[in-house]
């Protein structure tokens, strides 16, 4: 079984250090972005906003789903991953709803950037910081996997990406090329209203109780099946618990079977399915036939 500690204490650190990268950028993206009256980069400050808002619900999110099981919480509180992660994702989507906006109206009024090298120099240092948290946030991830994190890493690695363009918009303005300034605005809100609803359905899909998926259920099955006095696989019914899942699988054996025969065969195929990486428990059911 994970330990909760170790992953609680990784996880609010990479949620610690998203939060200062991302009051750094975006103290120096409003400031630039203003001063130059570049939309791409408001654009980027406002996303960097909105990764400051993610890192504060990863924060709170995972202190929470770290609270072990209790009397009034059995299977424990990994859902609030979730319940914050839906929040990160409405606040991407509303924020790139106004940024779109702006954009268009940017781009139909022909408003036009001043070019200035420091625009250059925050796509740089916004690139190095962010790749450098997408490096470290996944590295965390990958010890301890948490939707959390994983919003974070979508976050750190989009804004790679939008700063890049961002960069293309600022060189190309040297070039009286404005448009593109207005466009990259309006591909960063896009970008970012899409990440915002991957997040909310897969965030949506785990509080509504989606079922594992076929492969892990094939792999249960094989597992039973393995088993040679299981006559019959008659059901598996699932549901998350946090980012892992509870499984109850209903079995047929022998009638003539003995009780401590057939309890004894239920918890071994219990253990052996708890194995699997994305399972929290198993409880099996005996229905002799």
């Amino acid at each position: 079984m994970e330990n909760y500690e170790e992953k609680f204490v990784a996880t609010k650190k990479a949620g610690i250090l998203g939060m200062a990268g991302n009051v750094f950028l975006l103290v120096i993206k409003a400031s630039i972005g203003f001063i130059c009256n570049s939309q791409a980069m408001i654009a980027d400050s406002f996303n960097s906003a909105g990764d400051i808002f993610a890192s504060l619900m990863t924060f709170i999110g995972n202190r929470i789903a770290s609270v072990p099981n209790d009397d009034d919480h059995n299977l424990g509180h990994g859902k609030a991953e979730y319940i914050f992660s839906m929040f990160i994702s409405i606040a991407m989507i509303l924020v790139a709803t106004k940024l779109l906006f702006n954009s268009i109206t940017s781009l139909i009024s022909n408003e036009q950037l001043s070019f200035s090298w420091f625009l250059v120099l925050v796509c740089f240092v916004t690139i190095i910081t962010k790749l450098w948290l997408y490096l470290y946030t996944s590295s965390v991830n990958k010890k301890h996997p948490s939707i959390l994190l994983q919003a974070n890493m979508k976050d750190h690695r989009n804004d790679c990406i939008i700063t890049t363009f961002t960069l293309i918009s600022v060189i190309l303005s040297l070039l009286n090329i404005y448009w593109f300034d207005g466009v990259v605005g309006i591909g960063i809100s896009i970008w970012i209203c899409y990440t915002g609803i991957t997040i909310f359905t897969e965030s949506y899909n785990v509080l509504m109780d989606i079922s594992i998926d076929d492969k892990t259920k094939n792999l249960i099955l094989e597992i039973a099946h393995s088993y040679k006095k299981i006559q019959d696989v008659k059901d598996i019914v699932s549901t998350p618990v946090g980012d892992k899942y509870l499984v109850f699988i209903t079995i047929g054996l022998d009638g003539n079977m003995s009780t401590f025969e057939s309890h004894s065969l239920a918890d071994n195929l219990e253990k052996s399915v708890t194995k699997l990486d994305n399972i929290y428990k198993t409880v099996v059911h005996v229905e002799p036939q």
